[in-house]
């Protein structure tokens, strides 16, 4: 999904660049630029939210976490988490809530284009869904370290990345091998 994510990023970007240049050079528009750009930026970035916690790639402020010692900051992450899935499952409800209802209704948009909405919020929903099944895995494999005393192993599931987790996706990006004392 991740990956789909990025390709509709990528495209939203040729659609926009297209139809600027389009509309400068060739004298015409697409004149639905706005409505469909939105909607792939909406499910592209739906799409892209679970993998993203999956890395850890969120913005997180947690400089008062990372300072607490293990025993105190494994309870933070799963309370973190608990209320993560509250959010997702939340936000899910109300996307499902919201297609389902432009589907009974037969709702469009006001676009030349008349585009079922059922279409762009089903693919919205679906990734906002994906992102609520994954917290609750996290949650569970969460609370299944917390009942076994393995806070180590949840702070290496749910931390924030860290300089050396950095250092070692750039280096391996660019195919280098990390030095020693960054692999784990």
């Amino acid at each position: 999904m991740n990956a789909a994510a990025g390709w509709m990023f990528f495209a939203c970007a040729a659609f926009i660049t297209f139809d600027v240049l389009a509309r400068n050079f060739l004298g015409f528009s697409s004149k639905s630029t706005t409505e469909v750009t939105g909607y792939m930026l909406a499910f592209g970035m739906a799409w892209g939210l679970a993998h993203t916690l999956l890395e850890r790639g969120h913005v997180r402020v947690d400089m008062l976490v990372n300072r607490m010692p293990l025993g105190i900051r494994q309870y933070l992450h799963a309370v973190a988490l608990l209320l993560l899935a509250v959010f997702a499952g939340y936000a899910t409800y109300g996307a499902i809530f919201l297609a389902k209802e432009s589907f009974d209704f037969g709702a469009t948009d006001m676009s030349a284009l008349r585009v079922p909405l059922v279409l762009p919020q089903s693919l919205w929903a679906f990734g906002l869904s994906m992102l609520f099944v994954t917290v609750l895995e996290l949650l569970t494999e969460t609370l299944v370290l917390l009942a076994m005393s393995r806070g180590e192993e949840i702070d290496r599931l749910v931390s924030s990345r860290t300089y050396e987790d950095a250092t070692a996706e750039a280096l391996q990006a660019v195919g280098e091998a990390p030095p020693a004392e960054l692999r784990a």
